[in-house]
């Protein structure tokens, strides 16, 4: 189970590394994320493949946990939906949480950003672009290379969201798991 919600986390990571000193002109609300992966210059299966191959029990308590992280995966093959808050946005936590990785602007203008990071956990670079079509609608393109279980990986990946509503529902905040610490089980 840590596995998988670790390999979750350093694909929203690795997909779009940016963390910022500034808030990205996007708004707070309800977001759906559609992303599509190619590792090693192959169509990478999406979540919802994974979860397929589980045990009932095991992809209910897989959902639920990833809820509990803000993170509702129930949209089908490829999408999710977070939550992000005015303060998410304001703390540069937009994609997630980077204390693991040192990211550099390389350019960040009102509708496009450009950066390079370097996280130790996983080991990875990132090169990534996102364009903001609007405060409601964005595009980011990435290229990580990483080593994962000693094999040398590279990943591309583009994710595009559009926002759902300034209204979250019942999915809380996005919330990434600490490193070195396990997940939480789900709530009952």
């Amino acid at each position: 189970m840590r596995a998988h919600l670790i390999t979750f986390a350093s694909l929203l990571a690795c997909g779009a590394t940016a963390q910022a000193q500034t808030a990205p002109p996007i708004k707070p609300g309800l977001w759906q994320m559609q992303n599509e992966r190619e590792i090693d210059g192959q169509k990478a299966p999406d979540m919802a493949e994974h979860l397929k191959k589980m045990s009932p029990e095991m992809r209910k308590h897989m959902e639920a946990n990833m809820k509990q992280h803000g993170v509702d995966m129930s949209g089908g093959a490829g999408i999710i939906k977070m939550c992000q808050t005015r303060e998410s946005l304001d703390q540069g936590k937009w994609q997630g949480d980077e204390s693991q990785c040192k990211t550099d602007f390389g350019s960040r203008s009102g509708k496009v950003w450009k950066w390079k990071s370097v996280c130790s956990q996983p080991p990875s670079v990132t090169e990534g672009e996102a364009v903001f079509d609007g405060p409601e609608s964005y595009t980011v393109k990435s290229n990580t290379s990483m080593t994962m279980q000693g094999q040398a990986r590279n990943t591309k990946m583009t994710v595009k969201a559009k926002w759902l509503g300034a209204d979250c529902g019942d999915l809380k905040p996005m919330q990434m798991p600490a490193p070195g610490k396990p997940a939480a089980k789900p709530k009952p």
